[in-house]
Parts: C-alpha cells; sequence; structure tokens
C-alpha cells in the first residue's frame, strides 16, 4: 500500500512539473509534505522513515564534514543542498565584481562576436571544467556568462545554455568528482580520479565530439537567424577591462574560485565533504565581499534550493518503500545470465530511471546491486560500475529535473526572463542522450567484451 502511494505521489508531482501552471518548488514541497504524512505517517506509520528521509541528524556527524571513505545519500542530500548554496553565494559574488561580464566580453572578442562559434566553445568549456569542477558549479556561472553574453549580442540564450548543460554532465561523468553520482560510485566502490578518466573519459571523449557537432546542427538556424537579424545593428563592444567594477574584489573573486576548484579537485584525497566546502566558499566569499554580504545573500536562488528539498522527500518515499530497489533488482532478473546484456540494462536502466528520478539517490541504491550481481555471477565490477556511471550521469541529461546540473542551469535562464518548457528542453537532450548511450554501448562492447 505504502509503495504504491508513493508511486501515486511521485507520478502526480512529476505531472505538475510537466503541466507548468504552479511553480515547481510548491510541487515538490507540496508532494514532500503529502509523503510525510501519508507513505511515512498514514501508511507506514514509521517515524524513523521521516527521520531517515529529512536526514537532520547527519549534519551533526563528523562525517558530514569529513568523509571517511564511506558515502550515503538516504533521504534529502544535504551535501548537495549545502553545497549548491555555497556555490550560489560565490558566484554572486563574482557577478558583483563584474567577473561574468569580463569573461563574457574576453570570449566574445577571442570569437570575434560570432554565435556559432561561442556555442561551440561554451560547450567544450563547459565538458572541460566539469571534468574537475561539480557540474552544478560550471552551469551556475556558465549560464550566467551566457546570458550576459545574449544581452550584448541579441541572441536567445536559452538554446546555448541547453547546449552546455548537456556537455557539463557529459564532462561530469568522465571523473570521479565531475557528478554526484561518480563520487558516490567511486567512494562506495573505492575507484580513483584515474580509474574514471581512462574508462568513463574515454567514452565521454568520444561522445563530447559527437555532441557537439548535434548541437550546433541542431540550432544552427536558430541562432544564425537571431545573429541575421541584428547584422545591421551598430553594437558598441567596451572592453572587457571595462566590466571589472572593482579590481580588488575581482582579483579576490579569481581566489575564490581557484580555491572552490582546488578544494573541489583534491576534495578525494584531503576527505573534505562538499558541504564543507561549501560552507568554508560561502564564509570567505561574505568576509571579503563584506559590504555587499546582504544583497549577495539575497541573490541567493532559494526556489532552487526549496526544490532540490521537495525532491529528495518524494524520491526517499521511493526509497523507503522499496520502489527503486525493486527497479534494480529487475535488472537481475532480465540479464538471463549474458554478462555483457547484463552491463547494457544497468547502463539504460539507470539511464530512463535518471531522466525521472534524481540520479544522486538512484546512484547510490543502484552500487549495493551491481555488487551483489557481479558477487553471484562473475560479471566485472569495475564494467558494471561504469554503466552506472555513464547511464546515471547521461540519462540524467534528458530531462529538466534528471540531474541537479539542469535545475540550476534553467533556473539561472528563466530568472533572466528565458523560461525553458519540457518540450523545448526534451527536444534536443532526448536525442542526443540516446545518440550519446549508443557511443557508450560501442565502447564498452569493444573495449571490455
Amino acid at each position: 500500500m505504502e509503495a504504491i502511494a508513493a508511486i501515486v505521489i511521485f507520478v502526480l508531482m512529476f505531472a505538475l512539473i510537466i503541466l507548468d501552471k504552479i511553480p515547481r518548488h510548491y510541487i515538490t514541497l507540496g508532494c514532500a509534505a503529502a509523503t510525510l504524512i501519508i507513505v511515512f505517517g498514514v501508511c507506514m506509520k514509521s517515524p524513523q522513515a521521516i527521520m531517515e528521509t529529512l536526514n537532520l541528524k547527519t549534519i551533526i556527524t563528523g562525517n558530514f564534514w569529513i568523509s571517511s571513505g564511506e558515502s550515503s545519500s538516504s533521504g534529502i542530500n544535504w551535501e548537495t543542498i549545502i553545497f549548491v548554496a555555497g556555490m550560489m553565494v560565490m558566484v554572486e559574488g563574482m557577478a558583483k565584481a563584474g567577473f561574468f561580464r569580463w569573461l563574457c566580453l574576453t570570449i566574445a572578442k577571442a570569437v570575434k562576436y560570432k554565435v556559432m562559434p561561442i556555442l561551440i566553445t561554451f560547450m567544450v568549456m563547459s565538458a572541460v571544467l566539469a571534468m574537475f569542477i561539480d557540474s552544478i558549479t560550471v552551469i551556475l556561472f556558465l549560464a550566467a556568462v551566457t546570458v550576459e553574453l545574449s544581452q550584448l549580442l541579441k541572441f536567445d540564450p536559452v538554446p546555448m545554455v541547453l547546449a552546455e548543460i548537456f556537455c557539463a554532465n557529459l564532462g561530469g561523468s568522465a571523473t570521479m568528482c565531475g557528478d554526484p553520482p561518480n563520487i558516490i560510485v567511486g567512494t562506495a566502490l573505492g575507484y580513483s580520479f584515474a580509474d574514471f578518466i581512462t574508462n568513463t573519459g574515454v567514452i565521454a571523449g568520444i561522445a563530447l565530439v559527437v555532441s557537439v557537432v548535434f548541437y550546433a546542427l541542431a540550432y544552427r538556424k536558430e541562432l544564425t537567424a537571431s545573429a541575421a537579424a541584428n547584422a545591421g545593428l551598430t553594437v558598441h563592444y567596451p572592453d572587457p577591462s571595462e566590466a571589472i567594477t572593482d579590481k580588488k574584489e575581482f582579483v579576490l573573486s579569481c581566489v575564490i574560485f581557484l580555491c572552490a576548484v582546488v578544494l573541489l579537485v583534491t576534495h578525494a584525497q584531503t576527505h573534505l565533504t562538499v558541504a564543507l566546502i561549501g560552507v568554508a566558499i560561502t564564509i570567505l566569499t561574505l568576509i571579503c565581499f563584506a559590504r555587499d554580504a546582504k544583497e549577495i545573500i539575497r541573490g541567493v536562488d532559494y526556489q532552487t534550493l526549496l526544490f532540490f528539498i521537495g525532491l529528495f522527500v518524494v524520491v526517499g518515499g521511493l526509497e523507503q518503500t522499496g520502489v527503486l530497489v525493486m527497479i534494480a533488482e529487475f535488472i537481475g532478473k532480465l540479464c538471463g545470465g549474458n554478462i555483457l546484456a547484463m552491463v547494457y540494462i544497468v547502463l539504460w536502466i539507470s539511464a530512463v530511471a535518471s531522466s525521472v528520478v534524481d540520479n544522486i539517490p538512484f546512484a547510490a541504491t543502484m552500487v549495493p546491486v551491481i555488487k551483489t550481481l557481479a558477487a553471484t555471477t562473475g560479471a566485472d565490477l569495475s564494467t558494471l560500475a561504469w554503466g552506472l556511471s555513464i547511464g546515471t550521469d547521461i540519462g540524467g541529461s534528458a530531462t529538466p529535473i534528471g540531474a541537479s546540473a539542469n535545475v540550476v542551469g534553467t533556473s539561472v535562464v528563466s530568472k533572466a526572463g528565458h523560461p525553458v518548457s519540457w518540450g523545448r528542453y526534451c527536444k534536443t537532450a532526448i536525442p542526443a542522450t540516446i545518440i550519446v548511450l549508443g557511443i557508450a554501448m560501442i565502447v564498452i562492447k569493444l573495449r571490455y567484451f
């Protein structure tokens, strides 16, 4: 009974988000309340399930701030919430110093203000940066740059941001620190940065080339038409240095950003969790931008943070009632002893599930399943892990709620006055996702079998 209730609430939430008639943070928070009351309270009568899903006690544990090597994301993933909030604060500070406008003008000048070269450059930049920085962070500042650039060159920023989101998730799949699911897989199974870059990184590299071509062709008419419509306008392009509002704050913002990069790249070695990194970056930003601290805090996108919290609770309902485990166990029944088929099933079910269920809790649910499959069938655990990582990271690109970067990126452009509908997002994201998964299947077949 509780499983059915959890599924109904999730499907209702999903349908309301697609209809896009109510602010999405209201939808997820309302459905989260329904999950806590109906699923956990009425059906399960389990205060423990409520506490496990709210996950508040983990915040006061030492492992939440300094990792001991184990990773868990049952219920609300407060590490993600705190980290995203910290990065939002950092981005607001960098924007205050004129960093994004400076970067925008520098890139525009480097490619002679041509829209299509900017699209290609930003896609590659998004993928490369996401290999070393969390994809959420990459999209936070790249989307802001794109909006700034679109205002200068008079083009619609949505196509470019959608391409950047896809490439950020693709680049994130290449390394252990790129996407949260990879952090979960890597820490749980003991894989290093090098293990990921030499396995999922190869797939991501090949897929990036194809994805750049795909998105360039998909948006060529739309972006070139926009550029052509404004070709006759006389536009004054200011010097990039003019964008810097305060040289001292600009330097400080660059230092803070570099600190964030270093901490994120090395957190597997230092054992600092992303939550601690988020708090440290927040404190550092507010200290350096003390006179603008209140304005920076007001600029944080709290609606996105509330959306995440509600989403984690609803997905926690699926976890607590065993729905995600049933989906995962279904893989074992389908494989029929064929190891290659097993890897493909892990890849595709992870991709499909991650397109509608946040890929972080799904990855956490799947890790023990692939360990069991490897132990009982003789399948290579690492190959299953690479299939799981690619499936969750790339499958999460298919819909606006599949991955955290998608939510953040679409929120940035929506906040700037360019709302993104589900139809517009999925029109290119779903075909691109299928293409990349096809590439992954070919590489896995040729390399591991």
